[in-house]
């Protein structure tokens, strides 16, 4: 069974971009939140992104062509930003490290 044939793989695949495309949606209105409820937003983020690269670490590990084929395109389009996965990992940590130390000054 291909990589992308196991029931597990596609549900994970549409639950992450789903809740990603909803956390994408809250955060438009992120100023308007309240000190816990930027808090919450940014864990909620975080979680995201961990889930994220525990997934695109399946990619890489697996044997299945096709996930072969897709890490390597994800590398080949962050390539053409001068980025790699783990680079775009490490800034969107960074960014939410940021975010939180924005949260913690405020009273």
């Amino acid at each position: 069974m291909g990589f992308f044939d196991s029931e597990i793989v596609q549900q994970e695949a549409k639950q992450l971009f789903e809740d990603y495309q909803s956390l994408i949606k809250l955060g438009q209105n992120y100023g308007k939140f309240d000190r816990e409820g930027k808090k919450i937003f940014i864990e909620q983020m975080e979680a995201l992104m961990e889930r994220y690269r525990i997934f695109m670490k399946r990619f890489e590990l697996s044997e299945d062509f096709m996930a072969q084929m897709t890490a390597q395109q994800l590398q080949t389009q962050l390539g053409q930003f001068g980025i790699t996965p783990q680079q775009m990992f490490d800034q969107m940590n960074l960014t939410l490290q940021r975010m939180k130390a924005e949260v913690d000054k405020q009273p």
